[in-house]
């Protein structure tokens, strides 16, 4: 059972260091590392480059980047991370055998990297409700068989939401297996616009995105 970990990245050379380090066990295991940059401008993949198999170049967007990534892989198993995450050790291991235990897909539980009060709620918050709706976000590391992947046409070319439109087609095929090994993902989304700002701002892109609203639209109100 080989792992193709597909690593989306853009002008992420202040984090892509310490994620590699993280992920160099699973690699000398004989698992790939693809790394798929989105035009970074800082020197990403030049520090990427000795600590992958593979380093990628496609239109900057996580769905294309990802998309691409699959589409170059090998393994039988695909694992999104984004470049921002760690990973614990014997992450790949616990993947492996949910995998071996019949998931054709999955995710795990996720805690964010700084210490505010309300980032705590926001954990046991997208943990808790993953598990209750099966669906899962980019932060929590989603894993999907080649078959299954292929099966729902890989993430749907959206600016925003792909991971949660994703979720939504794996879903119709099986609930997704919910690890609890707790990756490690950087809370500078939050803490650079407000905490409670961005809940409130995120809570309402989720709202607007279920009632059909245009991902193009909301993916302009995110950067805006």
């Amino acid at each position: 059972m080989r792992l193709s970990i597909i690593i989306p990245a853009l002008n992420e050379a202040d984090h892509i260091g310490a994620l590699l380090a993280d992920l160099a066990p699973a690699r000398a295991a004989g698992h790939a590392l693809i790394l798929v940059d989105g035009g970074s401008e800082d020197a990403t993949p030049t520090l990427a480059a000795s600590g992958v198999d593979r380093v990628l170049r496609a239109p900057r967007g996580r769905a294309a980047q990802m998309n691409a990534g699959a589409q170059a892989a090998t393994g039988e198993f695909l694992w999104f991370l984004h470049a921002d995450t760690r990973s614990p050790p014997g992450a790949a291991e616990a993947l492996l055998a949910a995998c071996r235990d019949g998931a054709c897909w999955g995710r795990f539980d996720v805690r964010l990297s700084g210490r505010h009060p309300l980032l705590r709620l926001v954990e046991w918050t997208m943990n808790r409700r993953s598990r209750l709706t099966g669906i899962a976000t980019g932060d929590q590391g989603i894993f999907v068989t080649r078959d299954a992947f292929a099966r729902v046409g890989g993430f749907p070319d959206i600016p925003l939401m792909e991971d949660i439109a994703l979720s939504k087609r794996l879903r119709r095929i099986a609930r997704p297996a919910c690890l609890r090994p707790l990756l490690l993902t950087s809370s500078r989304r939050w803490e650079s616009r407000g905490v409670l700002r961005t809940i409130l701002l995120m809570w309402r892109l989720r709202l607007a995105f279920a009632l059909g609203a245009d991902p193009a639209r909301l993916a302009r109100r995110y950067d805006g």
